[in-house]
């Protein structure tokens, strides 16, 4: 048992944020992504939409501080999509849990290359298009004396 750990990252998801590092990205998918397609590493949560679990995920996990934006959302192709409820929530969830923090529109073509390089996507249940996150795992700065 461990205390301070979101109910929702369970044993495996856990296993995987511990062993990414410094530059690793993590894809957050909905349940339309082609995960298991794509992925190297394939985690699947259940119950939980894209916005929640990432907003638990961000409470253990650090940002890049090295890039313009540690976390992306997928752009919609088609203008129809852009305002699609599942991107407004993101977004704001994302605000709150990572004030300041910038969030890359990254065009659809560009997103499944690089969820395909991810150290590991997670594939949730959520069924509403376009909940996909992409987050850059950051550093967790130590003690001048190495601990």
């Amino acid at each position: 048992m461990l205390k301070g750990i979101p109910g929702v990252i369970h044993a495996e998801l856990l296993h995987v944020l511990a062993s990414m590092g410094h530059g690793d990205e993590l894809v957050i998918a909905d349940a339309n992504f082609p995960a298991a397609r794509d992925a190297k590493r394939l985690i699947r949560t259940s119950g939980i939409s894209t916005s929640d679990l990432a907003a638990a995920i961000l409470t253990l996990v650090p940002l890049d501080e090295y890039v313009e934006a540690p976390l992306g959302l997928m752009k919609p192709e088609r203008p129809q999509d852009r305002n699609a409820p599942a991107l407004k929530e993101l977004r704001a969830a994302l605000a709150k849990i990572a004030p300041g923090v910038k969030i890359e529109d990254i065009p659809r073509s560009e997103f499944y290359p690089r969820a395909r390089n991810a150290f590991a996507i997670v594939a949730t249940s959520d069924m509403r298009p376009y909940a996909n996150v992409l987050l850059k795992m950051g550093v967790i700065a130590g003690r001048a004396d190495g601990r």
